[in-house]
């Protein structure tokens, strides 16, 4: 009676052949991309971090706008890492190097509180690709 459109006849094939994805699996998956850093990026930020701050501490925030850019540079890197290895669209890797640049800038060691379990996520994205 009436015709079906291309969206539902695909809709029906993908539920005979069991190529549907679960809702707890999709949700999982986008977590996983929205905070999945990756390990490289994650080790790079804490270390380039602890350097800043005990630049920052040594020099009594004298040396704050040199921190600032090395947070600039890191952030850059990072969005780097995580479009080529990381697989991200521009958008979300533009806010996990924007975030990490904003972290690691701020004179208190406040990004491996995000980095850590982000490389985490990372690597049990990667383990579950594989």
């Amino acid at each position: 009676m009436f015709k079906q459109s291309n969206e539902e006849t695909g809709i029906q094939q993908a539920c005979q052949t069991g190529n549907v994805m679960s809702p707890h699996r999709a949700a999982s998956g986008g977590l996983m991309q929205m905070f999945a850093l990756q390990p490289k990026a994650a080790v790079l930020t804490v270390l380039v971090d602890a350097m800043v701050f005990s630049l920052d501490t040594a020099s009594l925030e004298v040396l704050l706008p040199l921190g600032i850019a090395v947070a600039a540079v890191l952030g850059f890197i990072v969005y780097k890492i995580q479009r080529k290895e990381g697989g991200d669209d521009r958008d979300t890797a533009l806010i996990k190097g924007v975030t990490i640049a904003l972290l690691t800038a701020i004179p208190v060691p406040l990004s491996p509180f995000i980095a850590i379990p982000g490389g985490l996520i990372g690597i049990v994205k990667a383990i579950k690709r594989k």
